[in-house]
């Protein structure tokens, strides 16, 4: 009979938690919270200014890096850096940009998929080997693939690889267990390139048409990341978060 953690066990007090993409958004949230349970943090931002500006906020001994998340080379030396921890959370990604269909520029197209996609997947392959006993991978997709707007097709298809991979890696790895946190809309830096009234009217519009009355804020979303970290018989699962969205 298999050895199972007791429940003094599972909290995050002692652990090493490593997100790309932890310096802001959904990423940053997460490892606040994951710092107030007493996880030590590691952050990982292409820039290094967001790198500082995140250590800034968390507790003295938790460190980041400043690594290309496009260049697989960066990736791998980084986990090398790193060594042994105990969860890897994967939120990195550029704001959106979106093109009704007829619009779509191909090249651009595949820009998206390379930090979000891509990024993913080789942050698991060379991530994976460095995580402790009891370990997990979380990984990062939206509602839209769930249920897609006009404009939203490349984001939409997006969604739906990272629902995939985190399925097909969850076995592929196991035992370590490997989920992904589907997030509907919340007030994060995602949508810095639309003009702020305009951001503020289109959260109030559609806030008000949620169960929930209102978008969600990156706190909100953190809790699900805290959750599949700690959560040990959870494997090769998405968690929807988005305030009754897909049912309105």
């Amino acid at each position: 009979m298999k050895d199972k953690e007791t429940p003094a066990n599972k909290n995050l007090h002692g652990k090493r938690v490593v997100l790309l993409g932890g310096t802001s958004g959904f990423g940053l949230a997460t490892a606040l919270a994951a710092a107030a349970e007493g996880a030590e943090i590691i952050v990982v931002s292409s820039r290094q200014q967001r790198v500082d500006e995140a250590l800034a906020l968390l507790p003295a001994g938790s460190n980041g890096y400043a690594v290309d998340l496009n260049d697989e080379q960066q990736i791998a030396a980084l986990f090398n850096k790193v060594s042994e921890f105990d969860h890897l959370i994967f939120t990195a990604g550029e704001t959106l940009q979106l093109n009704e269909f007829s619009a779509i520029k191909i090249d651009e197209a595949k820009q998206f998929f390379n930090i979000r996609y891509w990024g993913a997947l080789m942050a698991a392959r060379y991530g994976s080997s460095h995580i402790r006993k009891g370990g997990s991978i979380t990984l990062t997709n939206g509602t839209i693939g769930l249920r897609p707007w006009k404009g939203w097709a490349v984001a939409a298809s997006l969604t739906c690889a990272i629902e995939g991979l985190t399925r097909a890696l969850a076995v592929e790895l196991a035992p370590i267990r490997v989920n992904a946190v589907c997030a509907g809309m919340a007030r994060t830096e995602l949508w810095s390139n639309i003009a702020e009234a305009e951001r503020e009217a289109m959260f109030m519009d559609y806030g008000s048409k949620l169960l929930t009355g209102s978008v969600g804020e990156a706190t909100d979303i953190a809790e699900a990341y805290l959750y599949l970290m700690k959560g040990g018989f959870s494997t090769g699962q998405v968690i929807v978060v988005d305030g009754g969205g897909v049912l309105v």
